[in-house]
C-alpha cells in the first residue's frame, strides 16, 4: 500500500538512477544498465526483498572488491545443446544476457538446450531471469543456489543457501505463469526486511545459533540458519539445486566459499543452471491454451490466485502511477548516486 508522502518513479527514471549506482561503484556500462533494470524490475513488480533493498549490498560487495562489476563473461559452446558461461567472478546476468544468442538458437534448433553458469555473483529474485523466455513461447526453468544459510533436515550446521526453483511457460490469453520460490521455509531476504521492521516470523522458519528454533529474525541472521520448507522434502530440491547449479556448472557450492576476506562482501559466489524448451517439440500445436485451461481449473477448484498474479497487478499499477518509494529510501539512493 502506498502512501501520501511515497515518491512515484517512472521505470525507467529508476533504472537510470540505479544504473548511475552501479557505474558510480566500479560496474560497466553494459552490466550496470542489465543489473539496473533486474533491480528495477523487481521494486516495480513488489519483489521488495530483491528491489532497491538490495542497493546497499550490491554497492558494499563492489566496494569489498569481492565482485567484478566489469567482468567480461565467457560464453563456450560445448556440445548441440549445451553452453556453458564463465561469469568470471561478475554477476550472473550479464553472463546470461551473453549467452542468450546461442541458448535460444540452440533450442530453436534442437527443441531443448542448457546454460551452465559459473563463477557468478546472483544477488536477486530468479523469476526475472526466466519470465523472458516465456515470453519468447519458451519453458524455462532455473535453479541458483546461494550463500549457507540453511540448515539440512535435521542437521545443526548450515550447509544450503535458500536456493530458489524458478519456472515459467506461455499462457494463452494472459501472462506467462511463472513461479519462484526459495527451497527454505522463508527468503533471506524477508528475514532480514522483517529484522529491520522489528518483525516476528512464523513457527519454523529458523534457529538460533544453538539450533533452538525461533521466531526472532534477528537470532537466525546472528549465528542462527533458516529451515528447508516441507522438512525432507524441501532438504532435497535444497540439495538438487546444489548438484545442477554448481557440482555440474562447475560453481562453489553455498558453503564452498570464503568471503572474509572482503569485509562487506554480500553476494554469494555460487553457480546458476537454466533449461529452456521449445514446446512446439512436444508434438502439441495448442500446449499454451493446455497450459491455460489448466490454471483456470485451478482457480475453479478454489485457489485464491496463481504464483505471479500479484506481481501482474502491481506492475500495472506501476506502470500507471509510477513506482512508490519512500522518501527515505529515495534519498539513499540518491545519495548513493552522488556519493
Amino acid at each position: 500500500m502506498t502512501k501520501a508522502t511515497d515518491i512515484h518513479l517512472s521505470y525507467a527514471d529508476l533504472v537510470a538512477l540505479l544504473q548511475k549506482i552501479f557505474a558510480k561503484n566500479g560496474v560497466s556500462e553494459n552490466n550496470a544498465k542489465i543489473l539496473a533494470e533486474n533491480c528495477a524490475s523487481c521494486e516495480r513488480d513488489g519483489s521488495l526483498s530483491h528491489g532497491i533493498f538490495r542497493m546497499a549490498g550490491y554497492v558494499s560487495s563492489l566496494n569489498s572488491g569481492w565482485v567484478d562489476g566489469k567482468a567480461v563473461p565467457e560464453v563456450e559452446d560445448v556440445g548441440p545443446a549445451f553452453v556453458r558461461v564463465d561469469a568470471k567472478g561478475g554477476f550472473t546476468q550479464p553472463a546470461m544476457f551473453a549467452a542468450r544468442p546461442l541458448l535460444i538458437e540452440k533450442v530453436r534448433q534442437n527443441g531443448v538446450a542448457v546454460l551452465a553458469i559459473r563463477r557468478s555473483h546472483h544477488f536477486s529474485a530468479l523469476w526475472p531471469d526466466v519470465e523472458p523466455f516465456a515470453e519468447e513461447g519458451f519453458v524455462a526453468l532455473s535453479v541458483v543456489n546461494s550463500m549457507a544459510c540453511v540448515v539440512p533436515h535435521g542437521g545443526k550446521k548450515a550447509v544450503f543457501g535458500t536456493n530458489p526453483v524458478a519456472f515459467a511457460s506461455p499462457r494463452a490469453g494472459a501472462a506467462p505463469f511463472v513461479f519462484d520460490q526459495a527451497s527454505s521455509a522463508i527468503a533471506h531476504g524477508d528475514v532480514q526486511i522483517a529484522a529491520r521492521a522489528g518483525h516476528d516470523l512464523k513457527p519454523g522458519m529458523g534457529v538460533d545459533r544453538d539450533g533452538q528454533p525461533t521466531n526472532d529474525p534477528k537470532a537466525i541472521l546472528d549465528g542462527g540458519a533458516l529451515l528447508p520448507f516441507g522438512g525432507h522434502k524441501g532438504n532435497s530440491i535444497a540439495l538438487m539445486v546444489e548438484i545442477l547449479s554448481a557440482a555440474l556448472t562447475g560453481g562453489y557450492f553455498s558453503g564452498e566459499f570464503d568471503w572474509s576476506g572482503h569485509k562487506g562482501a554480500q553476494t554469494p559466489f555460487t553457480g546458476q543452471f537454466f533449461v529452456v524448451i521449445d514446446p512446439a517439440r512436444g508434438g502439441n500445436d495448442v500446449f499454451a491454451e493446455r497450459v491455460a485451461g489448466i490454471c483456470d481449473l485451478v482457480l475453479e477448484a478454489g485457489q485464491e490466485r496463481l504464483p505471479g498474479d500479484r506481481r501482474h497487478v502491481t506492475r500495472a499499477k506501476a506502470e500507471k502511477d509510477g513506482i512508490p518509494l519512500s522518501a527515505e529510501n529515495y534519498e539513499k539512493l540518491k545519495a548513493l548516486a552522488n556519493a
